[in-house]
């Protein structure tokens, strides 16, 4: 928001909270910031369950800095009391409700990763996106020419094996080709089997291939950086190439503080993609140009995948992909109004508004664990006994009895689940008070199938025994390895 000459960014959480991380840490510290010089409490007003918004003016803080100093400050808040939510908020009414155990990431469309693109300099086909046949042959004939490509349009790679990429030569073609991919699903071997609904096409003109390569940019988390990804074996998925021809691929770090692309870099990359001499000044310009993309808007991957080298010997981001992370979209509010929330599984939507970190998985056993390690431990001893978990569930530290109901309506409306596994560790809250939440949540919304609930930590034996005299059908066991093969025993008997 603006506060007269003052971005703020406004943290959301609960009092205690906040005061404990106004003793325990100076603003410097804790935002890793000189300019966040100020800590502000205050009633939320309009935000009833959240007990006060911590907000830190940001002046003139750059990307990467921000984005540091808003993940450090959530990073302290979960250590220290698990905070129920965070609110960033824009303006005085709009407001982009991010829980801080989300995915921290958002994928765009090629169409839109090509529009950034070109923003900053990076050389794209001719081309525009069209969400009927009709459009889809008015844009190939705009643009003229004697060859069209027509792509479907959806978050998944392998579209070409798929059918998703058609080449054309008439504007009939054209017009076949978008009308056979608009309104439908497309499978892919990363979509899933039920598919990616295609709502959208881009058409460009067709081009000259001399040579196919492949540039990334990505945030280099394990080596705290900016990375470089390069191989001369374009046009195939980069993961093929790495177990094939893992000596076909450079990575290149930038030195963390830096400004810019430094030259070396560019010589490095141009080198090992076998450039030609006369091509390293449009080289430069378009390794430029993604370095700017990514700072510009807080992307954590940025990946040209075919680039090319055309006939005529020139530079095209021929496919791109741009994944935004969505911590950062309090700041890009024009990035945040690009997502699609067609392209991801409606379980996971339903997830995100409730505040529960959720991935959809294709097993049968629906898992709901507070902590991502913990979460992760269950799944594998799951699979160990002879099970398939049907999700990643992970429901936070403080699991309320709102968070445990919406888990369970996330479960009944998957037709696979046979069996419900819930795992929670009382390390932060009482496993009494969590058992009472999983009694007013299965009440609300009872599952069809089997429940296992492990209970463990704080209050435990008082949890299990207050399940046991609940009614409700619920399998209480205090073993972990008992309970998950109870979990697979019980999965294989729902017919």
């Amino acid at each position: 928001m603006e506060e007269g000459n003052t971005r703020v960014t406004s943290f959301h959480c609960d009092p205690d909270t906040l005061r404990q991380v106004v003793r325990a840490s100076k603003p410097c510290a804790v935002a890793g910031c000189p300019l966040a010089t100020q800590w502000i409490m205050k009633d939320p007003g309009d935000s009833p369950g959240l007990g006060a918004i911590l907000k830190i003016p940001m002046l003139s803080v750059p990307p990467f800095r921000s984005m540091r100093m808003a993940g450090t400050l959530r990073g302290f808040l979960y250590r220290s009391s698990q905070p129920v939510a965070s609110q960033l908020q824009i303006g005085e009414n709009r407001r982009i409700r991010t829980p801080h155990w989300s995915l921290c990431r958002m994928n765009l469309h090629e169409y839109q990763a090509k529009q950034i693109l070109a923003r900053t300099g990076v050389p794209v086909p001719a081309g525009a996106v069209a969400h009927t046949p009709e459009a889809a042959e008015a844009v190939a004939k705009k643009l003229g020419g004697i060859l069209w490509v027509v792509k479907a349009q959806i978050h998944a790679g392998g579209r070409g094996k798929a059918g998703g990429v058609r080449l054309c030569r008439s504007l009939a073609e054209v017009r076949q080709a978008a009308l056979a991919m608009i309104g439908h699903r497309l499978v892919t071997h990363q979509s899933g089997p039920e598919g990616l609904p295609v709502s959208a096409v881009l058409v460009e003109s067709g081009s000259a291939i001399a040579h196919e390569l492949y540039l990334s940019l990505v945030v280099d988390r394990p080596r705290e950086c900016l990375s470089f990804i390069a191989s001369p074996e374009g046009g195939v998925e980069i993961e093929t190439v790495a177990q094939a021809h893992p000596d076909q691929i450079v990575t290149v770090p930038l030195i963390p503080g830096s400004f810019g692309v430094p030259g070396y870099v560019t010589r490095i990359l141009a080198g090992r993609l076998n450039l030609s001499r006369d091509l390293y000044p449009s080289f430069e310009k378009l390794i430029a140009g993604l370095y700017d993309c990514l700072l510009a808007t807080d992307a954590s991957l940025i990946e040209i995948n075919p680039l090319i080298v055309t006939a005529t010997g020139d530079l095209v981001a021929l496919d791109a992909k741009v994944t935004l992370d969505d911590n950062a979209l309090f700041r890009h509010p024009d990035l945040a109004v690009l997502d699609d929330p067609s392209q991801r599984n409606p379980a996971e939507e339903e997830a995100e508004r409730a505040g529960l970190n959720y991935v959809a998985l294709d097993g049968d056993i629906a898992c709901m664990v507070n902590g991502a390690g913990l979460a992760m431990a269950t799944m594998d001893l799951i699979q160990l006994q002879g099970g398939k978990p049907a999700n990643f569930l992970d429901v936070g530290g403080d699991a309320t009895a709102g968070r445990v109901t919406q888990a369970f309506h996330i479960f009944r409306s998957n037709a696979n689940v046979r069996a419900v596994f819930v795992n929670i560790f009382g390390g932060i809250v009482r496993c009494d008070l969590i058992a009472e939440g999983l009694i007013t949540a299965m009440r609300e919304a009872t599952p069809k199938v089997p429940v296992i609930v492990r209970l463990e930590g704080t209050r435990a034996e008082e949890g299990r025994a207050l399940l046991s005299e609940s009614g409700l059908p619920i399998q209480a066991i205090a073993g972990l390895a008992e309970a998950a093969g109870r979990a697979v025993q019980a999965a294989g008997e729902v017919s």
